[in-house]
């Protein structure tokens, strides 16, 4: 087995990363692009910026429009706001998906000298690691995107604390990472249960480690304002959740 070298660097980083970048956001852009997977979605389009986002409207005809405004408002003239609870809802079977956040999908624009990049969350944690093994990368540098001036981001950090933890070869209970998801100041806001905007149902689904058998790999496309989450199956691990309504 490779044990690679584990880096850690924050959202303001990752333009200049090289090699393989894992970029995360628990709360809630890749719970939400997992959920969608798991549900059917045939493809799901990363961008940056409501203009990117109209632009790739163009381009996939019929694509449903997810997103939300930093500190989690839905955007108006989307379908669905960033939130796996209301996707888990609705039929994305056989949709493609536009997605546009201020984190997780900011990210992965910004890592465009990497030479591999991982949309990662604790309900894939699992399977990314079982993906970055079978890449054998010499180096790993793992992107934290949920620390604002208001927002100490330990939900991310928890779920880079338990990739680094399986990459170097260790196996630790996740209990007490998913409880780091609810603790953070981000999650006692879902936990509240005073912002419509940030349902508790959320909370829920994103603060389970390795709900899913798959990692999401990201690749880029021509158009070069947005990229394309892709899914990426591995053999399920016995004691991994299930999901299922």
């Amino acid at each position: 087995m490779t044990v690679p070298r584990v880096r850690r660097a924050t959202l303001d980083e990752c333009a200049g990363i090289e090699g393989a970048v894992v970029v995360i956001d628990v709360l809630r852009s890749f719970t939400t692009s997992a959920v969608a997977f798991a549900r059917g979605a045939s493809h799901i389009f990363a961008v940056d910026s409501l203009d990117a986002a109209w632009r790739a409207a163009s381009r996939h005809p019929g694509a449903l429009m997810i997103g939300a405004f930093p500190g989690g408002a839905p955007i108006p003239e989307f379908d669905l706001p960033n939130s796996p609870a209301r996707v888990d809802a609705v039929d994305v079977a056989g949709r493609m998906i536009v997605l546009l956040t201020a984190g997780g999908a900011r990210g992965l624009i910004a890592a465009r000298r990497a030479s591999f990049v991982v949309a990662a969350s604790l309900v894939c944690a699992d399977a990314t690691v079982h993906h970055l093994r079978a890449l054998g990368v010499p180096e790993v540098t793992l992107v934290v995107t949920g620390m604002y001036v208001d927002r100490d981001g330990d939900e991310d950090i928890a779920c880079a604390d338990l990739l680094e933890a399986r990459l170097l070869g260790g196996d630790p209970a996740v209990d007490a990472y998913a409880a780091r998801v609810r603790n953070s100041d981000f999650g006692r806001r879902f936990a509240a249960g005073s912002d419509p905007s940030l349902p508790v149902a959320d909370l829920d689904l994103c603060a389970v480690a390795d709900r899913f058998a798959f990692a999401m790999p990201v690749r880029r496309v021509e158009s070069g304002d947005e990229v394309e989450i892709l899914r990426a199956d591995v053999e399920r691990r016995p004691g991994m959740a299930a999901f299922a309504r």
